[in-house]
């Protein structure tokens, strides 16, 4: 199993309708992509978030999954209006 974690900073001028649409957008890609096993997101509530204010976390069959969904459609076309809002880091490992 790989686990793929992910916080985003919103760059300036986000509104709460986009944020909100982020949210709804990542979770909808559950059942979409292959090996896609669970996805959990949402608005940091930590006090020691660095300014990453929404983060997530998938669960992966395996690394191919993994890579398989950086190219996927429903995941490109994603992220082709999100990339401009945001400013992400993420991490990935083998749990």
């Amino acid at each position: 199993m790989v686990i793929h974690t992910f916080a985003f900073r919103w760059k300036p001028g986000v509104t709460e309708e986009q944020r909100q649409r982020v949210l709804d957008s990542i979770r909808s890609l559950q059942g979409r992509i292959p090996g896609l096993e669970e996805t959990w997101v949402g608005t940091n509530f930590s006090p020691r978030s660095h300014g990453y204010e929404l983060g997530g976390v998938m669960k992966f069959a395996d690394r191919a999954a993994l890579a398989a969904y950086g190219g996927h459609p429903a995941h490109q076309e994603l992220l082709a209006w999100l990339m401009p809002l945001i400013l992400p880091m993420e991490v990935d490992f083998e749990a």
